[in-house]
């Protein structure tokens, strides 16, 4: 599935690793397995690498081309490139509530009213989709390559893509776009955001420039960053929940992931809150 969506968004211009070949044969390597063509670039981790690799300015330039990417993404129709099957279209956010309030009920290791209030009130307040769009699912730098020009190489991590609104990357990036100084309690280490660094577009000029491109309405973006913040929650207390079930080999932070998935929820409730 993967090696035929970079294949076919390979020929457009969002960067992609070209795909040099798909083997479905098991014989070969015990699973089906794609080749892809090696991209040189450096995946950023956190702020402080980020601020010694790049300069203010091109820092800033890499976020415009974050946005540019997005935007040429969004762009994309669906059918003209080969992936028009890819996924439902319709409905997107009604589909995604009902899939990540199963997957809650099934792994939640306690009551947590705040993940229960945020889910009826994004039931209760859910936009109309307008339009539909390759979406990624996992739109942030840590899945980019980034070259030495300061643009994004390769956009990585194709495995959540899908068919659906695009405003569902652009709340997903936005949460990650944590700026200097910024206290984001839902992000314990906030800091290896790679924006900590500083000098790009902060989330306002991100927004415009994305508007600019795309003529698309970003009014409800705080819906889906909350949206985004509740989907997460929902797939860490699926992680802690294998953690305590002795499945996931090597011990961890119990309380640091209730912490997390905790602040994710109050997040997000603070995020509807200003929707009122």
């Amino acid at each position: 599935r993967e090696h035929r969506i970079i294949s076919a968004i390979g020929r457009t211009e969002v960067p992609v690793p070209p795909a040099l070949g798909l083997c479905e044969d098991e014989d070969v390597n015990d699973a089906p397995f794609y080749v892809m063509e090696y991209v040189e670039g450096v995946v950023l981790g956190d702020g402080a690498s980020t601020a010694e690799l790049f300069g203010e300015e091109e820092r800033y330039r890499l976020g415009e081309s974050v946005i540019e990417v997005l935007a040429d993404l969004h762009r994309l129709d669906p059918d003209e490139i080969g992936l028009g099957d890819l996924g439902r279209r319709e409905a997107y956010l009604a589909r995604q509530l009902k899939r990540w309030r199963t997957q809650w009920e099934k792994s939640k290791t306690r009551e947590l009213a705040a993940m229960e209030e945020v889910h009826e009130a994004l039931v209760a307040r859910m936009p109309e989709q307008v339009g539909v769009s390759v979406v990624h699912g996992d739109y942030r730098l840590g899945n980019m390559l980034v070259g030495r020009d300061a643009r994004v190489a390769a956009l990585l991590d194709w495995e959540l893509c899908t068919l659906g609104d695009p405003m569902a990357d652009v709340g997903y990036v936005m949460n990650s776009w944590v700026q200097p100084g910024e206290e984001a309690a839902a992000m314990r280490g906030a800091d290896l955001a790679p924006t900590v660094a500083g000098s790009f577009p902060d989330r306002a000029a991100f927004l415009d420039r994305y508007v600019e491109l795309t003529g698309r309405d970003v009014s409800h973006v705080d819906y889906y960053r909350a949206f985004q913040y509740w989907r997460l929650a929902a797939i860490i207390e699926g992680v802690l929940s294998r953690y305590l079930k002795g499945v996931m080999g090597n011990p961890a932070d119990i309380e640091a992931f209730r912490w997390q998935v905790e602040s994710l929820a109050e997040e997000a409730l603070a995020l509807l809150r200003r929707l009122l």
